[in-house]
């Protein structure tokens, strides 16, 4: 597959969430493609076997019981969302729950519900609630199914970053809408999906507005055999 220059600030995205909720994850592009559309990512691997973060050249997994493992090159992701990430922002601001990091970015660019916004945040969180998801049993198994087994584990006073994306609402389906962020340790350790999050210590927040997108979708046979509806109650408990 040829590399497709992706602007700063611009999101590219394989495959899309409806997909995974239909359980379509059985192929998708390798870990040294996704590194070539950004520096700052979500996603997950073959078989939804945990968790995707993309942090500046490294693609991490996120395993079941948060353990971590950097990709190979050739690993499969039938989903993921990138960006080459550039802040616009920097601000050192203390988040008293997960819901705080809508109101930062609104406050940061208050004429952006309807665009995409991607941050960035490093620093000591005092709780810190994560999931992974530890694989499909079956073929096509559906994501919401496999919420239902996700592995959690709680953190306090943890240091790390946070990497993460809001979408309009009006793309759920396409992408997760809202907040979609996943954390990782600073010693690279232990992460996972952000359920809950709290800093009383300031953090330092970096913002960018995204107004450009660009979605490959696949070609396979699952892809397109696959009956894709958008479950919107179906991805909010599973995405938290």
């Amino acid at each position: 597959m040829a590399a497709t220059k992706i602007p700063p600030n611009h999101i590219y995205q394989y495959s899309l969430v409806n997909a995974l909720m239909a359980g379509v994850s059985s192929s998708g592009i390798t870990t040294t493609t996704l590194l070539q559309k950004g520096n700052h990512g979500l996603g997950t691997f073959v078989r939804m076997d945990g968790e995707l973060l993309l942090l500046d050249d490294t693609v991490y997994q996120l395993q079941s019981h948060g353990k971590i493992r950097k990709a190979s090159p050739d690993d499969q992701i039938p989903y993921a969302v990138a960006t080459h990430f550039v802040p616009e922002h920097t601000l050192h601001v203390k988040l008293e729950h997960k819901d705080s990091v809508d109101k930062v970015l609104a406050e940061v660019n208050p004429n952006a519900e309807n665009l995409f916004m991607a941050y960035r945040i490093t620093g000591k969180f005092s709780h810190n609630k994560c999931r992974t998801v530890k694989g499909q049993e079956y073929d096509n198994q559906p994501l919401s199914e496999l919420g239902k087994t996700q592995f959690m584990a709680e953190y306090t006073d943890v240091e790390g970053t946070v990497v993460g994306f809001r979408s309009p609402k009006a793309w759920q389906g396409f992408f997760v809408a809202g907040e979609h962020l996943h954390f990782i340790s600073h010693d690279r350790t232990f992460g996972g999906h952000v359920l809950e999050l709290e800093a009383t210590e300031e953090v330092k927040f970096e913002v960018g507005t995204i107004s450009n997108v660009h979605i490959e979708l696949p070609t396979s046979k699952a892809f397109n055999e696959a009956e894709m509806v958008t479950d919107d109650a179906g991805l909010k408990s599973v995405e938290g």
